[in-house]
């Protein structure tokens, strides 16, 4: 039992609640958010890696004590291995996303109590709620505990775009919260399925059921529950068809709420992409359904990115194309694939929070996310303009930026596998992608300032370039040394690639 497991998803609840107790008192708000903040990306450091069994209820096989004068109708079946307590088991790709997820959260407050000039309680609250529910949805092996935070996380995005205090958030927050009245009870009624037809919640349980013959693979009922469950992932990730709503509510929150909703939104994408992958990957269809998903965001998000005006949606839909990357990997089931799909998750997670965070600057200092009415920043702001760019450069995948490694790795693993089709659109793609960046870059920085755009606030805050020049680094890092981040994600990729439970 590891007390640092649990630690990790109630030290940010209780984070969330106390702060949001000070709502109001300013100067003690920014300073407690900053203090509470770093232990997001310390615990996943100093946690060792293992399971912990909520209630201290292992499995009878691991604890023959507890099993003592129970008759054998238990000891001796399967229900001895069964595990009886929600568990969470965190390993080495749980540490790398778990670190990726507190550092982003750590810079995104950061960067947000010193962008508002009133900091506010309830929106310090609201993300670190929300990186609790997605570090709990990482680490749990409990589709229904999985279901629990899936809504809270969802919950909590709504949250972050009312307070953000943008025209028209309402309105979007209602959108999504309507649609998630259909896919969540859906999601669940899928979950129930399972639970109905193999007995169990526990991942680990349900794999072992299928693969041992206790349960019939081919029960149509478990058919009808991937589907529902593909559906669910399909509203959590913001795939097609809620790709123009996911894209809206980034455009109606905060850039930092928006970095920190796009890195809830691709860590859903991959835990629930890695339980489809364990609980059907017996399914042959399963996995197409991954590609072909995946094949369609990185379509229509990075082609809907290149006619949009608003700042904030270009980067939302650019971010859905990445995503079909993400699934691609996952969906050729192979180690290697796998391995970079969750490579270029964490990739995205960064980038994309770096491109938030910097546009962000012109939308703070104009007040305006509007493309037509932005220009000229460049000379007011060469830095934060060479730091976009790098970033943009991350994204289209130029080397040696991170995302270029893991790209280069889905070409390689397409060609591998025999889909050598998939190489060349991620590559046409990647081109796509860096042309629709260029044109938001040029509108904002490099042609003349209009005449009529006002600047509203001139001193950029230091907390934000720093965030800003520590996620590039860690592009940087771990694109010049990516064998350190792929050795923390192939075991995981191992595993899944083989059907080992």
């Amino acid at each position: 039992m590891n007390l640092l497991i649990p630690l990790m998803v109630i030290v940010p609840i209780l984070c969330a609640l106390f702060l949001n107790l000070l709502h109001k008192k300013d100067r003690t708000v920014k300073a407690v958010t900053i203090i509470l903040a770093l232990a997001l990306p310390a615990l996943p450091l100093l946690a060792n890696y293992g399971m912990h069994f909520f209630g201290g209820y292992e499995p009878l096989v691991q604890n023959p004590t507890l099993a003592t004068n129970l008759p054998s109708l238990i000891t001796g079946t399967a229900l001895s291995t069964f595990h009886p307590a929600i568990t969470y088991s965190f390993q080495s790709a749980q540490q790398l996303f778990l670190f990726v997820l507190g550092l982003v959260g750590f810079l995104v407050l950061l960067t947000s109590v010193y962008e508002t000039r009133r900091p506010s309680g309830v929106y310090a609250y609201m993300l670190f709620m929300g990186i609790a529910a997605v570090t709990a949805i990482l680490l749990t092996d409990d589709i229904f505990n999985f279901y629990v935070f899936f809504e809270i996380m969802a919950l909590v995005t709504v949250g972050i775009v009312m307070v953000s205090n943008i025209k028209g958030n309402y309105e979007t927050a209602l959108k999504y919260m309507i649609l998630g009245g259909v896919a969540a009870p859906l999601l669940l009624l899928g979950i129930a399925f399972i639970l109905g037809v193999t007995g169990n919640v526990n991942i680990t349980d349900i794999v072992y059921s299928i693969k041992t013959g206790m349960v019939d693979p081919h029960n149509p009922v478990l058919l009808i529950a991937c589907g529902l469950i593909v559906f669910g992932w399909l509203y959590g990730s913001g795939l097609p068809p809620f790709h123009t709503i996911k894209s809206a509510i980034y455009s109606k929150a905060l850039p930092s709420g928006s970095a920190m909703i796009q890195a809830f939104s691709v860590f859903t994408f991959i835990a629930l992409g890695i339980i489809i992958l364990r609980i059907f990957s017996y399914l042959p269809f399963s996995q197409w359904v991954i590609l072909g998903v995946s094949l369609l965001a990185m379509i229509l998000g990075i082609t809907m990115a290149i006619v949009q005006t608003d700042l904030k949606r270009i980067i939302g839909f650019l971010a859905v194309g990445e995503l079909g990357y993400i699934g691609i990997g996952l969906g050729l089931g192979t180690a290697y694939g796998i391995t970079a799909g969750l490579f270029q998750a964490v990739n995205e997670v960064l980038i994309t929070a770096l491109l938030f965070i910097g546009f962000g600057v012109a939308i703070y200092q104009t007040e305006t996310s509007n493309t037509r009415k932005l220009g000229g920043m460049m000379v007011r702001n060469p830095l934060v303009a060479f730091l976009v760019l790098l970033g943009g450069l991350a994204m289209a995948g130029v080397p040696p930026l991170n995302a270029f490694q893991s790209k280069l790795m889905l070409i390689q693993a397409s060609l591998n596998a025999g889909l050598p089709e998939l190489g060349v659109i991620m590559i046409l793609l990647s081109i796509v992608t860096f042309m629709t960046f260029m044109k938001a870059f040029h509108a904002v920085y490099l042609r003349p300032k209009p005449a009529d755009l006002e600047i509203k606030n001139e001193k950029i805050p230091k907390a934000t370039i720093i965030s800003m020049v520590v996620l590039l680094v860690v592009c940087i890092i771990f694109g010049l040394f990516p064998q350190y981040v792929t050795s923390y994600l192939q075991p995981l990729a191992t595993s899944l690639a083989g059907g080992v439970v």
